[in-house]
């Protein structure tokens, strides 16, 4: 996977997009300089309102950059759409991040898990060391931290840290840590995929 520091030297303009978090994030990164707007508006009309604030054109863009989770999973889902119909349009590199990869390689503390929560008493997890997973609240370990401004549903574990979800500071810290995959259907992560149960239609008869 690549770093931010290869994207760029491949990518005069890249347009960044994260939704994960209850402020919408986005980062217009081009080799003279970058620029970023933020809204506390729904993803719907956030993601949108930061490009027109950003005067983004359109058509500049080399490649696109977003959060695919884990966060709102609305807010990621609404980034992925307007990606996927700009690239209906013209069809450019799309190169998805996770959040709290990001959050773990800037902080670097490798006795440091950072949670999210994925409902119904778990809680997704990430260590600077490891991987993504998905765990039971109590299988939660060890000190914990969670990006400031994401929402929880259930109740964070005890003493649990909240830390800065900023990308424009974030970022300048990760350069070489490689935290990108290209992929052609931006969406939200799934640990795995749905699946659902074969449901055959009976006509009711009456005793």
């Amino acid at each position: 996977m690549p770093s931010l520091r290869e994207l760029r030297a491949e990518f005069a303009a890249l347009l960044l997009i994260d939704a994960a978090s209850s402020q919408v994030q986005v980062g217009w990164l081009t080799a003279s300089k970058d620029c970023w707007q933020s809204s506390a508006e729904e993803a719907g009309i956030g993601v949108f309102t930061c490009v027109e604030a950003l005067k983004v054109d359109l058509a500049a863009i080399d490649a696109f950059i977003f959060c695919e989770g884990p966060g709102s999973m609305l807010g990621i889902r609404t980034a992925g759409m307007a990606l996927r119909t700009w690239n209906v349009i013209t069809t450019r590199p799309v190169y998805a991040y996770q959040s709290l990869a990001v959050v773990a390689h800037a902080l670097g503390d490798t006795e440091l898990t950072l949670i999210a929560d994925a409902r119904r008493e778990s809680w997704h997890t990430f260590r600077v060391d490891g991987k993504l997973e998905r765990v039971p609240v109590a299988a939660l370990t060890g000190r914990l931290a969670t990006p400031a401004q994401f929402r929880n549903w259930s109740a964070l574990p005890t003493e649990t840290t909240r830390v800065p979800y900023t990308l424009s500071d974030l970022l300048v810290d990760v350069p070489d840590a490689n935290l990108f995959r290209q992929t052609d259907a931006p969406d939200a992560f799934l640990h795995q995929e749905p699946s659902y149960v074969t449901w055959t239609p009976q006509i009711h008869r009456g005793p």
